[in-house]
């Protein structure tokens, strides 16, 4: 039976997702009850968004902006129209509606009797999809009577370097689209009546996909995907391998998949799969431990990343410590001593983070990180921000040994990695009490939204709660590589 909603309202965001996928628009429509909770990645990304619009307003000091708040849609029509009578130079997401989508562009700006379209993104660079979102813009701009000029994508400047207040000029990229968006206008009654004939229907069947992921990643894969098993086709790590043909053959199931069709790690995620095998080769790992030596560290940074800099010398995205975990061994046999350190909230962490951690890691001692790349980054950067301790921070970075290397060179394996070597994936297999399910934060994104959200707790109980949430968390990961290393040590044997 066909639903009863047979609207044909759409918005910008309903439209590009139907781009995307129409099943996705469908259920977006009819069923959101199916739609997936948001992750702490995308809710960043809203948030981040929000503020990188509000500084390209600055872009175009002086205008007027048309709220989504306390306002009705029809409201927001009407207010934008008045500020247009009126002659107002600039308005900030401005509301229109036409052909029964509704859009409120980022910033609209008077030229010379026409207007200028510009949509604002965080990424560092234009994506073909922005293309669309722009697109759909102008078409209703155009539709409800505004004569339109040109259309520009406004994105962040990688290169851009923080010293003192925000410039806007700097820190934006200003890219002039209007050359694809016209050529898009043709297509676009065409793709709504697409969209509206499928709404009309029952439950589009459309199989799973690459366009689950592309351009962004669906809210509704937990729904879409739920016949597909953790150990399936696509938890096949490496390259050289066509999932989605596969897929497409009928292989669904990692057990399925054909064996002459894999390289020789994939042929043992397989194998180490269906016979439910472990192993350690004892010489790998007894030639890895010979490389550890006394004392040593394990350490573990937190970090955030942000599209508008928040303290001078950064670089948007730039990748921020905030917090780190350090165990300590001393000497063989010797019981792992803690340190720590969180930073407060809206507070240059920088100096007084690389200061601790030379004060607590002994000078040329033996430094144990998971994914070095990443901490190596991480010293690199507070090296150039800090010349006065940039020798002392490159010695650290110099004595790290990555306790990845032998997962991910499989020298450790076992079939419930699945054929990963990430450490949430090692540790609970490896050390099963060391898990971190019932944990308040779970990952670098929920910690890095943690410590943003620090900054406006106002009840000092709260913000002690969850400071300590971070601080077990950052905790754990440290000791989980105490422990990994205490089993390559039985492991040598």
């Amino acid at each position: 039976m066909s639903p009863p909603d047979r609207t044909a309202y759409l918005s910008k965001s309903l439209y590009i997702r139907g781009l995307q996928c129409h099943k996705s628009l469908y259920l977006d429509r009819y069923q959101p009850d199916l739609r997936g909770e948001p992750t702490p990645e995308l809710e960043a990304r809203w948030a981040s968004g929000h503020e990188v619009g509000d500084f390209a307003h600055m872009l175009f000091p002086g205008g007027v902006v048309v709220p989504f708040d306390g306002l009705t849609k029809d409201e927001q029509l009407a207010k934008t129209r008045e500020e247009i009578d009126r002659g107002t130079k600039a308005i900030y997401e401005a509301t229109f509606s036409h052909d029964d989508v509704f859009v409120k562009a980022d910033i609209i700006v008077r030229n010379r009797g026409y207007w200028d379209l510009y949509e604002v993104k965080s990424s560092t660079s234009v994506k073909n999809h922005h293309w669309d979102d722009v697109a759909i813009q102008y078409y209703v701009l155009s539709g409800c009577g505004l004569p339109m000029h040109k259309a520009y994508l406004v994105h962040i400047n990688s290169s851009y370097v923080r010293e003192g207040d925000i410039v806007p000029e700097e820190l934006f990229v200003i890219r002039d689209i209007t050359g694809i968006v016209k050529e898009k206008q043709a297509s676009i009654p065409d793709e709504l009546a697409g969209m509206r004939a499928m709404l009309r229907g029952n439950v589009p069947k459309v199989d799973i996909g690459p366009h689950c992921e592309d351009p962004y990643e669906c809210d509704f894969m937990g729904h879409c995907w739920r016949h597909v098993p953790e150990a399936s086709v696509f938890s096949l790590r490496g390259r050289g391998i066509d999932r989605w043909e596969l897929y497409r053959q009928g292989v669904v199931k990692l057990e399925d998949v054909p064996l002459d069709s894999l390289n020789l790690m994939q042929r043992m995620q397989v194998e180490y799969f269906l016979d439910r095998k472990s192993h350690a080769d004892p010489a790998m790992v007894r030639e890895f431990l010979k490389k550890v030596r006394y004392p040593v560290c394990f350490l573990d940074f937190e970090t955030f990343a942000s599209a508008i800099p928040l303290f001078d010398g950064i670089r948007p995205y730039q990748q921020v410590p905030f917090q780190y975990s350090m165990h300590r061994i001393d000497a063989k046999g010797k019981e792992p001593d803690h340190f720590e350190y969180l930073a407060q909230p809206g507070v240059d962490p920088r100096t007084e983070i690389a200061e601790k951690l030379l004060g607590e890691i002994p000078e040329g001692a033996c430094v144990l990180v998971y994914n070095m790349a990443f901490e190596k980054r991480v010293l690199r950067e507070l090296g150039e921000s800090i010349p006065g301790l940039r020798k002392r921070l490159n010695a650290v970075s110099g004595g790290m040994i990555d306790l990845m290397e032998p997962f991910k060179r499989r020298d450790i394996y076992h079939w419930r990695m699945n054929g990963s070597y990430s450490l949430k994936n090692i540790l609970p297999v490896l050390v099963p009490e060391m898990t971190y399910e019932g944990m308040e934060i779970r990952d670098g994104a929920m910690a890095s939204e943690a410590y943003f959200a620090m900054e406006n707790i106002p009840d000092p109980a709260e913000l002690s709660r969850l400071r300590g949430a971070l601080r077990e968390y950052c905790r754990q990961d440290t000791l989980g590589l105490v422990r990994l290393l205490e089993k390559m040590r039985a492991m040598e044997a």
